[in-house]
């Protein structure tokens, strides 16, 4: 699609440059988007239509603090990462 992605287990949970060089996506539960919106509306909003409200969530780059970031990329992975990485993770 013209710009990086990040997958586990063939799957992505967010992507770089989408819309535009300052933004990145990041595939998180509805309820999990709302939560990040509610604390940090500078920095995360839905992505237009049905993507967004599935989950889809537009990150400001400038906005976001590098711990709330990973905080957010962390949960995106977990809900993308198959059963087995889950569990070495809690190992």
């Amino acid at each position: 699609m013209g710009h990086p992605d990040f997958r586990v287990g063939g799957k992505i949970f967010a992507t770089l440059g989408y819309p535009n060089e300052k933004s990145g996506v990041i595939v998180l539960s509805p309820d999990e988007q709302e939560r990040l919106i509610r604390a940090y509306s500078k920095a995360f909003e839905p992505v237009k239509d049905a993507w967004g409200r599935r989950g889809n969530t537009r990150v400001a780059l400038e906005a976001v603090d590098v711990a709330t970031l990973r905080q957010a990329m962390l949960v995106a992975w977990r809900q993308k990462a198959p059963a087995r990485l889950l569990k070495q993770q809690m190992e």
